[in-house]
């Protein structure tokens, strides 16, 4: 297998349109390789400066999780905290992890900063919602999304559906209008919700508790709860 390393989008593109396979970190596709067998090539953007941006309201698809840090919100700076192993997470990059990955451990902060996906098409960069990104699976370049208020996550290790735990992203965001955003990733599914951000927290409670994830389980909904409550007091010091 030959691996392609284009420094620059117009290469990348050039790749695509000659068959070339995106790699990512190779963390979740090289086992699939071995066994099926290896494309004849394949392109990794890690070389492509627009891939490979951190902060400024932008986190690169070919950025490592390790190098994820204080540039970004806190809430993703999290999840990628708690991916795998230092080694995975010294390997494994934004675009793997958010289109290759069935965990998607990075979906939910996504979701909660209403990021959108700048991705590559044959006509050249363009942006688009995480809905689309998911179902058509295009060729990541970055996730962009404007500054937070602020941010809440959890992981809740001790609370399994089967043996994935369950998430829980927060975030507040907006200018004159403030919206509070919900993610969970329950099993392999993630639930997202917004509601109107309000100082009276109990009414944004109750707003969640009739959407989706009003039937999650009574531990998770707790969890969803103690961080809302959590990011309204930050929001309401600021």
């Amino acid at each position: 297998m030959f691996v392609r390393l284009p420094t620059s989008v117009s290469e990348a593109q050039e790749c695509l349109a000659e068959g070339a396979v995106p790699v990512g970190g190779a963390t979740l596709v090289w086992a699939s390789w071995q066994r099926d067998g290896f494309p004849e090539q394949a392109v990794s953007l890690r070389e492509v400066p627009e891939a490979k941006v951190i902060g400024d309201g932008t986190l690169g698809a070919a950025v490592l999780l390790h190098e994820i840090d204080a540039r970004v919100p806190e809430v993703l700076r999290r999840a990628a905290a708690g991916v795998g192993t230092g080694a995975v997470r010294r390997t494994a990059t934004v675009g793997g992890n958010i289109v290759g990955s069935t965990l998607r451990c990075l979906l939910p902060p996504a979701l909660v900063l209403d990021a959108r996906a700048v991705v590559l098409e044959p006509d050249g960069p363009v942006e688009t919602d995480l809905a689309e990104l998911l179902a058509k699976r295009p060729l990541l370049l970055s996730l962009c999304w404007r500054e937070p208020l602020v941010t809440g996550y959890r992981k809740l290790t001790g609370v399994l559906r089967g043996e994935v735990p369950f998430v829980v992203a927060v975030a507040v965001t907006g200018a004159e209008r403030l919206t509070l955003r919900v993610a969970v990733r329950d099993g392999y599914d993630v639930l997202s919700e917004a509601v109107p951000y309000d100082t009276d927290v109990r009414r944004m409670l109750g707003a969640l508790a009739l959407t989706p994830l009003g039937t999650l389980p009574e531990a998770v909904f707790e969890a969803v709860r103690e961080e809302v409550v959590g990011v309204a007091e930050r929001a309401g010091a600021r």
